[in-house]
């Protein structure tokens, strides 16, 4: 069922529900939608104020997307506390860690595509993970 503001040729003001667009029609055509202040039978559809979307509205995708930048952001923020920056000096550190060299930590940092293959080579676990900027 679909309510439709409506107006009536004397300008009052009424709602009415209907199965669809062509009930409607049909009913107004067949002058049995009647105004019920005045009785007038010549009715026009309002703009109606409301506006009922699916499930794939504009709203829950925004919704949808605030809670994955939300997401982002803690385990971004999780990166920040939890390992320790190293930059460039990435695969030299996490190669001696793997060596037994250097006491294990969680590193976090860059590495070329020549040292990732050297890390994979020599067994190395590590992950790529690309943050995205944030405006504010």
């Amino acid at each position: 069922m679909i309510v439709y503001e409506l107006k009536c040729g004397n300008g009052h003001r009424f709602e009415a529900w209907f199965k669809d667009i062509s009930a409607f029609e049909e009913q107004k055509t067949n002058k049995e939608v009647a105004c019920p202040v005045c009785g007038n039978t010549d009715i026009s559809l309002m703009l109606s104020p409301v506006a009922i979307r699916g499930k794939e509205t504009q709203s829950s995708s925004e919704k949808s997307r605030r809670e994955a930048l939300q997401t982002i952001r803690k385990v971004k923020e999780y990166f920040e506390k939890n390992f320790e920056e190293v930059g460039d000096k990435f695969s030299e550190i996490a190669l001696r860690i793997h060596r037994g060299e250097e006491e294990p930590r969680n590193i976090k940092g860059v590495a070329t595509e020549a040292q990732e293959e050297t890390l994979r080579e020599e067994g190395v676990q590590y992950i790529k993970i690309a943050f995205p900027k944030y405006d504010s």
